[in-house]
Parts: C-alpha cells; sequence; structure tokens
C-alpha cells in the first residue's frame, strides 16, 4: 500500500493501516445499535444499508434470508463490519434475546410511531424489511415497537437504503458523541 499510495475510502486516520488494524479499532468505539435486513427477494438495496451501517459504526449487521446478497453498494465497507446471517426471524430474535438487545421494526406500518417522535434504546437493532414487502409478519410481532419515517410527497415508500441512513441518523443525534473534525479526517480550524 505504502508504495503505491493507500486509495482504500477510509478516512485519513486509518490511511495505510491494515484491514485487521482498523477492524479492531473500530471494535474499541462501535455503537450500541445494531442493523438487521430481511433479504427476501435479493434486495439491492442491501450494499447501500451496509455502507452505511459501516458509516455510523454500528455493533452489527444481519442478514436474514438469503445468505447472498449484492455486495457491490457496500463498496468493501462490509469489510470493517461484524455481518451475521439469520436463516430467519426466529434466528435473529434468538440472537438479540441472548444479548438482551430489543428488536424495533421500520416501517410504515399501522400502529408504527413517528420516528422523529421516539427516543430510541441506546442498544438496539433496527431491522429494515426488503424493497416492497417490507417487514414480514414474523418480524412485525417479534419488535417491541414500530417506527416510521414521515414523508410529506405522493410516494408509498422511500427505499430502503434511504430509510436506513434516516434512522441512524436519528439514532445518532440520541446517542452518539460529535466527533471532532479531526477525527472525521476535516480541519478543526477550517471555517466551513
Amino acid at each position: 500500500m505504502l508504495e503505491h499510495g493507500d486509495r482504500r475510502n477510509v478516512v485519513d486516520r486509518y490511511r495505510y493501516w491494515s484491514l485487521p488494524a482498523i477492524v479492531a479499532d473500530l471494535d474499541t468505539h462501535r455503537h450500541g445499535v445494531h442493523v438487521a435486513i430481511q433479504n427476501w427477494e435479493h434486495d439491492f438495496n442491501i450494499g447501500s444499508m451496509v455502507r452505511t451501517a459501516n458509516a455510523f459504526n454500528v455493533a452489527g449487521v444481519h442478514i436474514v434470508g438469503r445468505r447472498r446478497w449484492n455486495r457491490r453498494g457496500a463498496m468493501v465497507t462490509d469489510r470493517y463490519l461484524h455481518v451475521h446471517h439469520h436463516p430467519d426471524e426466529a434466528s435473529l430474535v434468538d440472537w438479540l434475546a441472548q444479548r438482551g438487545i430489543p428488536l424495533v421494526g421500520v416501517d410504515n406500518l399501522p400502529g408504527s410511531v413517528p420516528l422523529e417522535t421516539t427516543r430510541l434504546p441506546r442498544s438496539v437493532c433496527l431491522v429494515f424489511g426488503s424493497e416492497g414487502p417490507g417487514l414480514t409478519d414474523v418480524m412485525v410481532a417479534a419488535c417491541e415497537r414500530l417506527v416510521a419515517i414521515t414523508q410529506y410527497g405522493s410516494t408509498r415508500s422511500i427505499n430502503a437504503g434511504a430509510a436506513t441512513a434516516i434512522t441512524l441518523y436519528h439514532w445518532a443525534l440520541q446517542h452518539a458523541a460529535t466527533p471532532s473534525a479531526a477525527a472525521w479526517g476535516g480541519d478543526a480550524s477550517a471555517d466551513h
């Protein structure tokens, strides 16, 4: 890497670090939030959801259903995360229960409360359904509660990748410390 320059999409702090060293350092300050994704229809949003999960340094990503998913959108950011596979909803629910992590569904279903009025738990697994069908009835039944992203236009829903970004940002506003500009590779003295 040194000979040709490090062209990976990593913040300056991790430039020239090995992959295992970056993961080990990220593990020292992972957030308590997990992201689960139902993968019944080989959803192309999963890659962008994983990339977003990396940006928020989540504790884990859980793929429920099909093991294979389109990694292209993740842009290899899955290598810096702990990605778990669960063959079905019961497997995910059991994994979370063993660790005392509540499950919160993100879908615009009847009974969902507006995300913007919701205080999310610090330790939580946010679960998103496949694009189109959304969360399965089994997953909905396993959720402690459901939240929905308030929308103002004519479309029925936004894509799962965008929903993940919005929901993780909402969680971070409540629970994540705001990093200094130097921590994310910016210049703290710059006037932005």
